[in-house]
C-alpha cells in the first residue's frame, strides 16, 4: 500500500512539473536579413536583433522559443500551415498581411532605403525618380509588392536576398534596389559591398512597424506575446537589445 501511495505521489508530482512547464514555441526566422536575423557562420545559428528580442519576449512572457530558418517568402506560409508558431524576422505590418496572420505591438519601426551602383551620383529623391528603368526588391516584401503597384518601372526584378540584389545591381543588371533601410545600412557599414550605394537623399514612402507575428485567432499566443513586450520595453530590455545592433 506505501509503495502504491508513493508512486501515486510521484506521479502526481510529475504532471504537476508537466503542467507547469513553459511552452515551446518554434519561431521563423531568416539567414539574409541582417541586423535583424542572419545565420552566424561561427555558430551555424540564427543570431540578430529580433532573435534576441523574441527570446527576452518569450523569457518576460512565459515560453521558451525554438529558432527554426526559412527563407523570407516561406514566413507567412509556415505559421499558416503551423510549421512554425511565430514569426520574428523584418517583417512590417501591412493591411493584407493582417488580412492573414496577427501582429503584436510594435518591436521596432523604419522605411525602406534605396541602394544603386557607386558611381551613379544622381540623387534620387522619390520612387518616381526612377520611372521607366529596371529595379529589383526581395521577394515576399512589401517594398516589391509597391514597385508593382505603382505600374511606372521598365521591370522589377525580386530576389531571394538582399545580397543577391546588390550583386545585380553592382553588374548593372538592375538600376536600383529597395530594401529595409536598417540592413541596407548594416551591411553597407561592413565594408564588403564597395561597389554599391545606399542614396542618402532618398525618402522612404513605405513606413512601418516590426512586429512578432502568430496565426489569425491564436490569442493565447499573441498575448503572451503582447505581454513580453511590454515587460520589455518597461525594464529596458528592448531598448538594450536595439543599442546593441546599432538600430538607434
Amino acid at each position: 500500500m506505501k509503495n502504491r501511495f508513493r508512486a501515486l505521489a510521484l506521479f502526481c508530482a510529475f504532471l504537476a512539473n508537466f503542467a507547469i512547464a513553459d511552452p515551446l514555441y518554434k519561431v521563423g526566422a531568416t539567414a539574409t536579413g541582417i541586423p535583424f536575423t542572419f545565420l552566424d557562420v561561427k555558430s551555424q545559428t540564427i543570431e540578430g536583433m529580433m532573435i534576441d528580442a523574441a527570446r527576452a519576449v518569450g523569457k518576460a512572457g512565459g515560453f521558451d522559443v525554438e529558432i527554426q530558418q526559412t527563407t523570407f517568402a516561406s514566413l507567412i506560409p509556415s505559421l499558416t500551415t503551423s510549421k512554425i508558431d511565430i514569426i520574428s524576422a523584418a517583417m512590417l505590418r501591412t493591411p493584407p498581411r493582417e488580412k492573414v496572420v496577427q501582429f503584436s505591438d510594435p518591436v521596432f519601426s523604419y522605411g525602406e532605403g534605396l541602394i544603386v551602383k557607386a558611381d551613379d551620383s544622381t540623387a534620387y529623391v522619390h520612387m518616381e525618380d526612377l520611372a521607366g528603368e529596371v529595379v529589383g526588391a526581395q521577394v515576399g516584401t512589401v517594398f516589391i509588392d509597391e514597385l508593382n503597384k505603382r505600374g511606372i518601372f521598365k521591370e522589377v526584378r525580386g530576389y531571394d536576398s538582399i545580397p543577391d540584389l546588390m550583386r545585380d545591381i553592382a553588374l548593372g543588371r538592375v538600376k536600383a534596389g529597395f530594401a529595409d533601410h536598417p540592413i541596407l545600412a548594416y551591411q553597407l557599414a561592413q565594408g564588403k559591398q564597395s561597389k554599391v550605394k545606399l542614396v542618402k537623399s532618398y525618402e522612404p514612402v513605405v513606413m512601418g512597424d516590426v512586429c512578432l507575428v502568430v496565426r489569425k485567432g491564436d490569442t493565447q499566443t499573441l498575448d503572451q506575446v503582447n505581454r513580453g513586450i511590454a515587460a520589455i520595453k518597461a525594464d529596458g530590455s528592448l531598448e538594450q537589445i536595439i543599442k546593441k545592433w546599432k538600430l538607434n
